[in-house]
């Protein structure tokens, strides 16, 4: 592949926001083009998976509790959102950790608060750790909704995808850091495509490009940390542990890339109690209609922001299609934010 006509892929919504923020696509060389993955975890949640939240937030005596940036994103339908559904009477707590979500129900034990797990194998711990603490501290009207979702699967989805053209992956550094560097091994040694973690400062991402096309242009399918500061070989053990002990694979859903197998995180029985999806018998129907979002276009290298037509116009910060736009990970987010309309 000539290095004029190389195509990379960040797989974190944090590198893809540090990228835009700091105009660093005006950094690389001529065709060396940097697009966005599925890096993003409330991009990557599809609207049928937003509408059973919706449905659960709407039973009564219910609190969910969740992030900041799944209040505003659409389910199958524009405008329905937790954000609405807050307006109708919904009860949402907007929470910074999971551990807050717990107290909460530890001091209203005649609520039923569910927190929504979004994420992937970096907010996988704190999640595991407070279904373990509500567990120890007789929170029983503690429980969790698991959109947690596996990174390494997704890729070899998207991989293993119609059309999918690219010669690099710049790998997220905060998912090394709990997974270690060695879990991207896969791509170089199956796949034949370098890999290079980084981290989030500018020159970290910079250096990583370079590296990453470097590596590209000379035909080398290798791996290298170059975030060895946070991220080790093995990962981060007690936070796996945690992990392993509360979650196991399951099949999941991806925005863009459909159902894949062992890529979300289900919780396991001994947990039942704190399993909101058990709890409340949620069930995921399939999405309501056709959508004019291009979000899973996006997360999956096909198309870029400003080549969806309602990206600017019918699409915007105030009154988003998708989570692309909405989420402070977003590839459209960034790109609207960043880069101009």
């Amino acid at each position: 592949m000539p290095c004029s006509e190389l195509r990379l892929m960040e797989v974190c919504g944090t590198h893809t926001m540090a990228i835009a923020r700091g105009g660093l696509k005006s950094l690389f060389p001529e065709g060396v083009r940097l697009i966005s993955g599925p890096g993003c975890p409330v991009c990557v949640t599809p609207p049928e998976v937003i509408d059973a939240v919706l449905e659960l937030s709407m039973v009564p005596g219910v609190v969910v509790a969740t992030y900041g940036d799944l209040v505003r994103v659409p389910g199958s339908a524009r405008g329905d959102s937790l954000a609405r559904r807050r307006a109708l009477g919904a009860e949402v707590l907007v929470v910074y950790s999971p551990m807050d979500a717990v107290d909460w129900a530890l001091e209203h034990p005649q609520r039923e608060v569910v927190f929504l797990g979004a994420g992937f194998e970096t907010t996988a711990p704190g999640t595991a750790a407070a279904i373990l603490d509500a567990q120890a501290r007789g929170a029983g009207n503690f429980s969790v909704f698991s959109l947690l979702k596996r990174v390494e699967p997704a890729l070899r989805a998207l991989i293993a995808s119609e059309g999918f053209n690219v010669q690099g992956f710049l790998c997220p550094g905060h998912v090394a850091s709990i997974t270690g560097a060695e879990s991207f091994r896969f791509l170089p040694e199956e796949y034949g495509l370098p890999a290079v973690v980084a981290g989030f400062e500018p020159g970290d991402i910079l250096g990583a490009v370079r590296r990453l096309a470097e590596l590209a242009c000379s035909g080398r399918a290798e791996l290298e940390n170059r975030y060895g500061r946070a991220v080790s070989a093995g990962g981060n053990a007690l936070a796996l542990e945690a992990i392993e002990r509360v979650f196991r694979p399951r099949r999941d859903i991806w925005r863009g890339l459909g159902e894949i197998e062992d890529s979300g995180l289900g919780i396991r029985p001994e947990f039942a109690r704190h399993d909101a999806e058990r709890r409340f018998g949620v069930a995921v129907s399939p999405a309501r209609g056709e959508s004019a979002c291009r979000c899973g276009e996006v997360i999956t290298g096909r198309t870029e922001p400003r080549d969806c037509p309602m990206f600017g116009g019918v699409c915007t910060p105030e009154d988003p299609l998708g989570p692309c736009m909405v989420s402070s990970e977003g590839a459209c987010a960034a790109a609207y934010k960043y880069e101009g309309v």
